[in-house]
């Protein structure tokens, strides 16, 4: 059975709940065959972030080397990249193997708080990765520090999505999850603006969000949808698996990507 592929170039998440783990949950659920290339090694809980251990960069590129050669992907998306060295190696394997449907999830910051990239890496990720995504998906925090400056309204939010476009992605969605008022999300793709309004849904079980949006965009896009419908329905995707999310650990539990099948008792 032909089946598209994805493939996921990220951390993994000891605690299941982002990283690797949340992208491949996700894929399967949108009808996806997942595969991986992990850049780091978390420990990690719904708690925090314990240890941290970076991949050799030799060992990366052969795992998107190994994936490309023999299965081929449809699209591709990362997620943590925590040095100039990683996102260097994976920028390359990119363009070396014409990947062009690349979602780039700009990850900095952990949901407990701890840094995942660091402050060396964000000129790499500026100059070496934004202009080679299809869509970029950076929450208000992750948009700031591209831009180098505040993004928190509706009306900043409109201005850095064409500031991220300009900077060499071809598609933007600057995510409002982090506003304190209006939490829409603000797609651009050089000529739509397009303002996607969102409800925000009271739970702390929001761990592996941001992996599992990008995620779904990554799947649709494999599956041939354009980046707009791509991005509206992992839109909707997303709402569901934060209504649907875990309550388990002691802290902010996991989004559910496996929310249409039935877990538990």
């Amino acid at each position: 059975m032909k089946i598209p592929v994805a493939l996921t170039i990220a951390g993994s998440d000891s605690g299941g709940g982002a990283g690797i783990q949340a992208d491949l949950k996700t894929f399967a659920a949108l009808g996806v065959h997942g595969t991986s290339a992990i850049t780091a090694i978390t420990a990690q809980n719904t708690i925090g972030v314990i240890g941290i251990l970076e991949l050799p960069t030799s060992l990366i590129r052969q795992q998107i080397d190994a994936v490309v050669d023999d299965i081929g992907v449809q699209a591709a998306k990362t997620g943590m990249l925590s040095s100039p060295e990683i996102i260097e190696t994976v920028a390359v394997a990119i363009e070396q193997h014409g990947i062009e449907q690349l979602v780039v999830d700009p990850v900095m910051v952990a949901k407990g708080g701890a840094k995942l990239l660091r402050d060396e890496a964000i000129a790499a990720l500026r100059g070496r990765l934004v202009p080679l995504a299809a869509v970029l998906t950076p929450n208000l925090p992750e948009a700031s520090v591209l831009l180098g400056r505040l993004v928190t309204t509706l009306d900043e939010r409109r201005e850095a999505a064409r500031d991220l476009v300009a900077m060499g992605a071809r598609a933007v969605v600057v995510k409002g999850g982090h506003a304190d008022g209006d939490v829409s999300d603000v797609f651009f793709d050089g000529t739509r603006l397009v303002e996607l309004e969102g409800t925000r849904i009271a739970t702390p079980n929001t761990h592996g969000s941001g992996c599992a949006f990008s995620a779904a965009i990554t799947a649709l896009l494999a599956r041939g949808a354009d980046p707009l419908d791509a991005v509206r329905e992992a839109k909707a995707f997303i709402a569901g698996a934060i209504a649907g999310a875990l309550e388990i650990g002691h802290g902010h539990g996991p989004v559910n990507p496996v929310f249409g099948l039935r877990i538990g008792g």
